[in-house]
């Protein structure tokens, strides 16, 4: 059986195809915004524009043809609604011209069971870290029902980090250049808030940006980054205790960063628990996640939808 999957959460167009054992091909678009966070609407027309040249090169890679395809699937949130629709009108647009089954899936859920498959773990706890959310996440047997034991009780700590390059007018605000400028700079102390294993950053990125005047660029992002990150890592730590787990995964679009990892590798190794984490292809957003976890999810009922709605706002404790 083969599964495509398309994904529209925020700023990548993705598309891959999977067959249950293997991801055979992961091709994205992604919009770039300058000086400025994701428009909704701009990256929406972005996709549009894109989503069909995405296909067409992921079926190519893939080596199969779209008649071949045997289940649709796509992101059907949570994230930004003009994105996530264009997705979804191309996979249902796909689905009946084929007239094969479409599966919706949740985003959250999809980085949790790629990054379980390729690590071959069986019951982590998740450690998910993106620009909309950040959670810390375990499940039944490492699958669903899953439970948050913590979370974020405001931004992302991608956002944190989008938004901090945005105050400090980067040319390209984004993350990225926050960990760049991280690499350089020196410490100073920030407000840190943990309470028990859930995490705040909002407050933080106010009392950063008093700073821009005193501070250098460089010194504000290594002391945003290295507060953000002890809270996760405390945090994790906590629930790692809490839940006995002796696996732990690290997920979404900042397990890309390097000093995350490390911090949470050398805690893991504290404690005896084996830590992972998957290619950087794999923790950003992409439609390979999507396609593996569709087929998943096709294969526990064999029912496809029958009816397509997006949810910007669905949980990974409601899936």
């Amino acid at each position: 059986m083969i599964c495509l999957g398309i994904e529209s959460t925020a700023h990548t167009i993705g598309v891959g195809v999977s067959n249950g054992k293997k991801v055979l091909s992961n091709d994205k678009g992604m919009y770039k915004p300058v000086k400025e966070g994701i428009v909704p609407r701009k990256a929406a027309e972005h996709h549009a524009q894109v989503v069909g040249e995405v296909l067409e090169r992921a079926i190519s890679k893939a080596g199969v043809s779209l008649s071949e395809i045997d289940v649709f699937s796509f992101s059907q949130g949570p994230g930004l609604g003009a994105c996530l629709k264009i997705g979804a009108g191309a996979s249902v647009y796909l689905s009946q011209k084929f007239g094969k089954p479409l599966v919706g899936v949740n985003h959250c859920h999809a980085h949790l069971e790629i990054s379980r498959f390729l690590l071959k773990m069986k019951d982590p706890l998740y450690v998910y870290v993106s620009g909309g959310n950040t959670q810390i996440i375990v499940g039944k047997k490492g699958g669903l029902p899953f439970s948050v034991l913590g979370e974020t009780l405001d931004i992302g700590v991608g956002n944190l980090f989008d938004s901090l390059a945005r105050e400090l007018e980067f040319e390209y605000a984004h993350g990225s250049e926050v960990a760049k400028l991280a690499a350089r700079g020196k410490y100073f102390e920030l407000p840190y808030t943990v309470k028990g294993m859930n995490f705040a950053f909002s407050g933080l990125l106010t009392a950063a940006v008093r700073e821009k005047e005193k501070k250098s660029a460089e010194d504000i992002c290594k002391s945003v980054m290295d507060t953000a990150f002890a809270e996760v890592c405390e945090a994790s730590e906590r629930a790692l205790l809490m839940s006995k787990k002796k696996e732990l995964i690290v997920c979404g679009g900042v397990a890309q960063n390097a000093q995350l990892c490390a911090h949470l590798k050398e805690m893991c190794e504290e404690n005896s628990v084996k830590f992972g984490v998957a290619l950087n292809e794999f923790n950003a957003d992409n439609g390979g996640m999507i396609a593996h976890t569709g087929m998943m999810n096709y294969l526990k009922d064999k029912k496809g939808l029958k009816e397509v709605r997006i949810n910007q706002y669905w949980r990974i404790d409601e899936v």
